[in-house]
């Protein structure tokens, strides 16, 4: 058996290939199925974040395995193996370990420490065990992975004052907006006319950066109405006046600044759309989607800037040098959590040899004990007969001890295997699946 995760992020693929390897929670039984469906796939999870998408596994056989899934983001993607494979990375067993704990903990991040990565790999535990894809390996590699990001944000400084998405977001319009005025920082953003579309986590987070920005009022559109003025009401220190998504033309055509954060598939704002609006003479689009919310084309058009979370970086870069001795504090820590993950996973090596010493052990006692009993006669009485049965499985028991618990112990590698073959050698422990 082998682990593995096979994927891409924000630091391998651009957002339009990101965006075609999004796949959303409704289709996500129905992706871990197919992962399941092919023999090489023991046990299966995906991440599916707007910055990543990554597949881990626990494979028969590796290369087959690792083809497996690649056939497998071939066909989600619809793009062809050769287009797809330049941005996706392969890390194995240990590497596999430690970058799962990296992301987790916020390091792989765009933005370096942020918090919603953990209630993504909680979510990806959650759907993994609902949906039945996640075996014993992988489900003990996942809880050590979340328990990990909560003790990085608990025991380090990488936690104090994480920023996100949503916050690198506002802080991009705030640098745009001061550029816009001939200031290369980033400024409040209480004269903008500011619309958020979505009402989920995201937009959440936009509004709680907005109001520490100097936002004076937003703009709230949704699908569901009743869900955005629930959002609003977590807010009453900032004027939030909710919309419909019907409403959106117009909120185009009279703010300044737009957000989008929404769970759509396409699209949602195009040149097309924009070209036949009366609009104010500038608008600046934000679109921290994936998919994206808001087509490429509008960029194009006059008076309009345009921004994804490719373009996150470059206010990601004036943070992230002093968050760089933060994540250092983390790093010991990781590595800690990986070995004992490691030691554990090293340790099931030896379970084949001891299940098979203990089976001929316990035939040995089973055949002994009848030959015993039978010599007893038939006034043996039943708690006799049990406490003689006690006595037996007691001795194996207390035989097996000190074997099992040093087998499995931590320990190098070919330490391990050199007590494994003693053991077969000496009880004669062969395998019946190799000798067939």
């Amino acid at each position: 058996m082998h682990i593995a995760v096979v994927g891409l992020s924000h630091r391998t693929a651009p957002v339009e290939i990101r965006e075609r390897l999004s796949i959303p929670e409704q289709t996500m039984e129905d992706s871990l199925q197919r992962l399941r469906s092919d023999e090489q796939v023991l046990e299966a999870s995906i991440l599916s974040t707007c910055n990543r998408l990554e597949i881990y596994t626990l494979l028969r056989h590796p290369e087959q395995g690792i083809t497996a899934v690649g056939q497998f983001l071939s066909q989600v993607s619809g793009l062809a193996i050769e287009d797809l494979s330049p941005h996706l990375f392969t890390y194995h067993h240990e590497e596999a370990v430690g970058h799962l704990l990296r992301v987790a903990a916020g390091l792989d991040s765009l933005v370096l420490g942020e918090g919603q990565i953990l209630s993504q790999v909680k979510r990806m535990v959650r759907l993994g065990q609902e949906h039945r894809s996640l075996g014993p390996i992988l489900n003990r590699l996942l809880n050590q992975a979340v328990s990990t990001g909560k003790r990085v944000r608990t025991e380090t400084r990488l936690g104090t004052g994480a920023v996100s998405i949503s916050s690198a977001a506002v802080e991009l319009a705030q640098l745009k907006v001061g550029q816009a005025r001939g200031q290369d920082e980033m400024v409040p953003l209480d004269q903008e006319q500011v619309a958020v579309v979505g009402a989920g986590r995201m937009a959440r987070l936009l509004l709680q950066h907005l109001q520490a920005k100097g936002c004076r009022g937003v703009v709230l559109l949704n699908r569901t109405l009743s869900k955005a003025e629930l959002l609003a009401a977590d807010f009453p220190d900032l004027p939030v006046q909710c919309r419909p998504l019907e409403d959106l033309d117009h909120c185009l055509s009279t703010c300044s600044l737009v957000f989008t954060s929404t769970g759509a598939e396409d699209p949602i704002i195009s040149a097309e759309r924009l070209s036949g609006l009366n609009r104010r003479s500038s608008l600046m689009l934000v679109d921290i989607g994936v998919p994206r919310n808001i087509a490429a084309d509008t960029a194009s058009l006059p008076g309009v800037q345009a921004f994804d979370v490719d373009d996150l970086q470059e206010v990601v870069a004036r943070n992230q040098e002093a968050r760089r001795e933060m994540a250092a504090e983390a790093e010991a820590l990781l590595e800690e959590e990986a070995r004992l993950f490691l030691e554990w996973w090293d340790g099931l090596e030896a379970v084949p040899v001891v299940n098979r010493l203990r089976r001929l052990l316990e035939d040995i006692r089973e055949q002994e004990l009848q030959k015993a009993l039978s010599r007893m006669g038939p006034d043996l009485s039943a708690r006799e007969r049990k406490v003689v049965e006690a006595l037996s499985k007691g001795i194996i028991n207390k035989i097996l001890h000190t074997p099992v618990t040093n087998i499995r112990a931590p320990q190098p590698r070919p330490h391990r295997h050199t007590a494994m073959r003693v053991l077969e050698e000496l009880f004669e422990l062969h395998d019946p699946v190799q000798s067939d």
